[in-house]
């Protein structure tokens, strides 16, 4: 009990720290007045009025605010005529023009993409990025962090280096910028990261320009590494700081960890319902000795509620029954008690690629010491994660000290940085076949909660990295089979509606992917970069 309190604890002294320079998301710039817009729910998506520009001062609009504040207000008509609202998705519809897939995300690059920023007004939540980036597509106006990786996947395909370079640019700027890679560059986004995949990236580049590359990057590479591994002089044996678990025989691993307990100004309104929720209902189980020490109970409750679900919207798989302590329910999210699988896969990738960028810079020592933690890492990868009974890769508990036994698709990271065994990657092959593997694709997880990261749902970076995983161990049957259902789902739902789909539904491919916190979205810039590299690197077109 002590350690779940504590966790918290230490983030708030971090929060302090990281954020003493950084600009204030939208819920601190407009206090009341954001609080009122988002729990009266003015727009449908709450990530609406944090992407709003102020027409004028911030000030004068809060002066007015507070001056017209109560009963009969149009809440709605005084956002709209102080706040220039965001544009309204575009509709991605070729099909009349653009049978072929491949020539509609092409065409797509276009649309997607976006210049460099200029100065935002002040008041806005955009970060300014100084080279042109793709965005996703639908909702998401800006550049997100995991999701440019399968991105550049697609625009490697069709030849857009620069694009690539550029985009690695923006990301290296944001890490000399803020300290990390923000999950997305609006100021609501700076207290988390996203899967780390930069270092991935500049693998991806260096494999189009050569291996200068790592020593362009090497720098920004250790920054990130810095970010994720903040603490670890000062953590002890059996506690968690920060994005880190150092488990009671020393080892120290990774978590998910956003730096606030608020909730999430993009989604308010959710995350303040799932925290009341909890905190009703624990008022009616336990008894404290005034009302006084009721309310600090709830307090520190809803805290927590909101550090777990900020935590899962950093591991990007929001929202997972993975996070959940009863496997269904998100009122029981419990991300930062996780030690993830595929985050300490990422985490090994990026220390390889440290040691090669510091080889290649002929810094041997400090490159054999990052090589080092990397077989450290590898090592509590096996140890913590893999069960030899079920053959299969799991995530880890380190609060009640056991392994997970959901059966999810990040089990497949081991082999996509290749530090599984073949007789491990026998195992893994075997368990996805038997309970990943669906008609359109490789499905998240074997649970039906609603939820988006859940069944029946499959996404494009997952399919990603398990095609690459299983064909790491010569497993080309299998992973060709996941290519070939992931392309025919995709060219099915184009060949009905023109779209390429954030996330599909791979159980049932005559029925649409659901759950989540809004509607599936169109665009979509992981879908096209994976499909572009499943279709010219693996269908062999």
């Amino acid at each position: 009990m002590i350690k779940i309190i504590l966790i918290p604890l230490l983030v708030l002294i971090g929060i302090q720290i990281s954020n003493a320079q950084q600009p204030a998301p939208p819920d601190k710039i407009f206090g009341q007045l954001f609080r009122d817009v988002q729990l009266q729910k003015i727009f449908p998506d709450g990530k609406t009025f944090v992407d709003c520009i102020p027409k004028r001062k911030v000030k004068d609009i809060m002066y007015d605010y507070g001056i017209k504040k109560g009963p009969g207000m149009d809440l709605k008509k005084f956002v709209t005529d102080n706040f220039e609202l965001p544009a309204a998705p575009p509709q991605f519809n070729y099909i009349q023009q653009e049978k072929d897939v491949s020539i509609h995300i092409k065409n797509l690059w276009g649309v997607l993409r976006r210049d460099a920023d200029e100065k935002p007004a002040a008041g806005s939540s955009l970060l300014p990025l100084p080279n042109p980036y793709i965005v996703p597509g639908g909702r998401f106006r800006e550049v997100y962090y995991w999701d440019s990786y399968f991105t550049m996947l697609g625009l490697k395909e069709s030849g857009e280096t620069a694009m690539i370079e550029n985009m690695i640019k923006n990301f290296a700027y944001l890490i000399n910028t803020y300290g990390h890679i923000p999950n997305g560059n609006r100021s609501y986004y700076l207290s988390r990261s996203q899967p780390p995949y930069f270092s991935m990236m500049v693998e991806l580049l260096a494999g189009i320009k050569g291996v200068s590359v790592y020593k362009t990057y090497l720098p920004a590479m250790e920054k990130e590494y810095a970010y994720w591994m903040d603490g670890a002089d000062k953590i002890k044996t059996g506690t968690a700081l920060k994005h880190l678990v150092k488990l009671d025989d020393g080892t120290l691993l990774n978590r998910y960890c956003d730096e606030n307990t608020s909730p999430r100004p993009e989604s308010y309104k959710e995350d303040y319902d799932v925290a009341e929720a909890v905190a009703q209902e624990l008022a009616m189980r336990i008894r404290v000795t005034s009302p006084e020490a009721l309310q600090k109970v709830l307090d520190n409750k809803k805290a927590a509620v909101n550090l777990n679900l900020r935590s899962g919207a950093e591991s990007g798989w929001d929202f997972s029954s993975r996070w959940f302590a009863d496997g269904k329910t998100i009122e029981t999210i419990q991300t930062t008690d996780i030690i993830p699988v595929d985050l300490n896969c990422l985490l090994y990738a990026l220390e390889i690629n440290i040691s090669k960028a510091k080889k290649l810079s002929d810094f041997k020592n400090s490159a054999a010491l990052y090589l080092q933690k990397a077989n450290k890492r590898k090592a509590a990868i096996l140890k913590y994660c893999w069960n030899s009974k079920t053959k299969f890769f799991y995530d880890y508990s380190a609060v009640s000290k056991n392994q997970l036994n959901d059966i999810t698709a990040a089990g497949l990271f081991p082999l996509f940085v290749k530090i599984a065994t073949p007789a491990q990657a026998g195992g893994v092959e075997n368990i996805t076949k038997m309970h990943l593997l669906k008609d359109g694709g490789i499905v998240t997880t074997t649970q039906h909660t609603g939820q988006q990261w859940d069944a029946p749902n499959g996404w494009a970076p997952l399919q990603w990295t398990s095609v690459v995983g299983l064909k790491n161990y010569g497993k080309d049957e299998t992973a060709k089979e996941i290519v070939k259902r992931w392309l025919s789902l995709n060219e099915k739902v184009y060949a009905a509606t023109g779209k390429l789909m954030e996330k599909y539904n791979v159980e049932d491919i005559t029925k649409e992917a659901g759950g989540g916190e809004y509607p599936s979205q169109d665009g979509f810039g992981w879908t096209n970069g994976v499909y572009l590299a499943f279709k010219n690197i693996y269908a062999g077109k």
